[in-house]
C-alpha cells in the first residue's frame, strides 16, 4: 500500500491484503470514478439546486476545468484545503476539483467559526480555503483574512458567491500578509492530462464530532470511501431512477456517503441538495423532484411529523428514509413508515467509520428498535465493559470497531489516537449499546468523554 499522508496511521499489511482479496478496496480514486460515471450516465441529471440541473457530464467537466484552475492558482498534490461551503452544487464540484488536483480537502461545516477553522489550518498547515463570501449574516472572507495573518501557510482563499450575488472583497487581489483571493467561479482553465494518484492516499478529511474539544481529523482514503458509499448504495438496493434529498450538511459523512451524495453519483442516481433539513424547505422539494430518498436526524424528521398534516405535501415517491445522529424514539419511529408511505431505516455511524443500518426486508420490530448490523462483513466489533473485557449479548457495553472503512488514527493526533484506538486497532466509539440475540445493535447512551462523532 503506498504510504499515507505524514501523520497518518496506515492499515497493517494483513489487513490490507484482506481488504483488497475481499473486493472492498478496488485501487480507483473518488475523481476517477467520477469520470466513469460521467461516461457510463451522461446525459442523465447529476445535480439539482433550486432552478439548477447539471448533468454527469457537465459535473465532470465542471470538475475537470476547476482542478485545473485550482493547478494554475499553485495547488500542488498532498497539499490540504480547508472546504467550508454550505449545500450548493460548488460544494461537490469543489471536492471532486481538489481530489482531482491531487489536494486534499479539510471537509468543515459552514457553521464553523474562527476558532474551529484556525484549528483545522493550523493542523493541516492547509495552504487553501474555499467558503463562502458571506453566508447567513457571516464574513467568512474576513474570517479566512484573520486566519491568513496568523498562519503563513494559508495564502489562497477561493470565495463562493451564490447565483446572482457579488463580493464586495471584488476579485484577484492580495492582502498585506500575501494571501491571495479568488472568486471561485473564475478558478477554471483548459484541462490537463489526468494525474497518477493513487487510491490508499487520503482522499479528504471528515471531522469527528463533540461540542468541547477542537475537532479531530479523520483522513478517508479513496478506497476506503469508495468502498463505504458503494456498500451502502447496494444495500438500500439504489438505481439511476432514485433521488436522493441531501437535507443534512454535505460535508457530513452521513449526508456525504451512507451512501449519500457519493453513493448516489455511484448508481446514476440524482442528488437534490437542500438548504436545510427544515420542512418548509424539504417538504416541496420531495414532491417536486420526486425524491425517493433522504437522510434525517430525530429532530428534523420529528418536526416533518409535526408539520404534515398541516401543509400541502406529495411524499408519494419517497420509499426511504434514513434516520441516525442520535437516538430515535419508538413512538416517532411508528409513526413514520405510516404518516410517510415509506420504509424506516435506523443507522448508527461515525464519521470515523463503522455503520450499522438495519435492512430493508428486517423486520418490523427490528427497524423500531435497533440500530441495525454492520455494513461490511469484514467490520469487526467488541462490546466491552469499563476493563476492556468482552460482555455477553444482551449486556450494554462500549461499541470498538475495525474494518475495511475505520481508519485507525486521526491525523496529527497522537495522544487522541492512544485514548481513541486499542493497541489491537480498534476505534472506541464512546456508545454504549447491547447486542440482540439476532445479531442487531441497541444504542443505550454515550460514555461521558470526547471520542467518537
Amino acid at each position: 500500500m503506498t504510504s499515507m499522508l505524514d501523520g497518518c496511521t496506515p492499515w497493517p499489511e494483513e489487513f490490507v491484503d484482506r481488504y483488497w482479496a475481499a473486493g472492498h478496496w478496488r485501487g480507483n480514486t473518488l475523481d476517477n470514478l467520477l469520470r466513469g460515471w460521467a461516461l457510463q450516465y451522461g446525459p442523465r441529471t447529476a445535480l439539482v439546486h433550486g432552478g439548477t440541473r447539471m448533468t454527469y457530464a457537465n459535473l465532470n467537466r465542471r470538475v475537470d476545468r476547476m482542478a485545473a484552475g485550482f493547478r494554475l492558482r499553485g495547488l500542488r498534490p498532498g497539499q490540504r484545503v480547508v472546504v467550508q461551503l454550505p449545500n450548493v452544487p460548488e460544494f461537490v464540484i469543489t471536492a471532486f476539483a481538489l481530489m482531482r488536483a491531487g489536494a486534499v480537502p479539510v471537509l468543515c461545516p459552514v457553521s464553523y467559526r474562527a476558532s474551529e477553522v484556525s484549528h483545522l489550518v493550523r493542523v493541516t498547515e492547509a495552504v487553501g480555503y474555499v467558503g463562502p463570501s458571506t453566508h447567513e449574516g457571516f464574513d467568512h472572507t474576513a474570517m479566512a483574512a484573520d486566519i491568513a495573518a496568523r498562519w503563513p501557510f494559508l495564502r489562497r482563499v477561493f470565495t463562493y458567491e451564490a447565483p446572482g450575488a457579488s463580493s464586495g472583497y471584488g476579485g484577484l487581489t492580495t492582502d498585506p500578509a500575501g494571501c491571495q483571493y479568488y472568486p471561485l467561479g473564475t478558478t477554471d482553465a483548459a484541462p490537463e492530462p489526468a494525474l497518477g494518484q493513487s487510491a490508499g492516499h487520503v482522499a479528504f478529511f471528515l471531522l469527528s464530532g463533540g461540542t468541547t474539544a477542537p475537532p479531530k481529523l479523520i483522513p478517508r482514503t479513496h478506497n476506503d470511501y469508495a468502498y463505504q458509499a458503494r456498500a451502502a448504495a447496494e444495500l438500500v438496493s439504489l438505481t439511476e431512477n432514485d433521488v436522493y434529498l441531501a437535507a443534512l450538511p454535505a460535508e457530513s459523512n452521513f449526508a456525504f456517503g451512507c451512501p449519500g451524495i457519493v453513493g448516489t453519483l455511484s448508481a446514476g442516481g440524482t442528488v437534490a441538495l437542500a438548504a436545510t433539513p427544515e420542512p418548509a424547505e424539504c417538504l416541496p422539494a420531495i414532491g417536486r423532484e420526486r425524491v425517493t430518498l433522504t437522510s434525517l436526524e430525530p429532530a428534523a424528521a420529528q418536526r416533518w411529523l409535526d408539520v404534515l398534516p398541516t401543509v400541502q405535501a406529495d411524499l408519494s415517491s419517497l420509499r426511504l428514509v434514513q434516520i441516525g445522529g442520535a437516538p430515535l424514539p419508538r413512538s416517532t419511529a411508528e409513526r413514520i413508515g405510516p404518516e410517510w408511505g415509506c420504509r424506516l431505516q435506523q443507522v448508527l455511524g461515525t464519521a470515523e467509520g463503522l455503520l450499522t443500518l438495519t435492512h430493508p426486508a428486517d423486520p418490523d420490530e427490528t427497524v423500531l428498535t435497533t440500530q441495525g448490523r454492520p455494513l461490511s462483513p469484514d467490520d469487526e466489533i467488541r462490546i466491552v465493559d469499563v476493563d476492556g473485557e468482552d460482555v455477553p449479548d444482551g449486556e450494554p457495553g462500549e461499541l470498538l470497531a475495525r474494518g475495511p472503512y475505520t481508519p485507525r488514527g486521526y491525523y496529527r493526533a497522537p495522544d487522541d489516537n492512544a485514548r481513541s484506538f486499542t493497541t489491537g486497532g480498534y476505534f472506541r466509539t464512546g456508545d454504549l449499546v447491547r447486542r440482540t440475540s439476532d445479531g442487531n445493535l441497541v444504542v443505550t447512551g454515550r460514555l461521558p468523554r470526547e471520542t467518537g462523532s
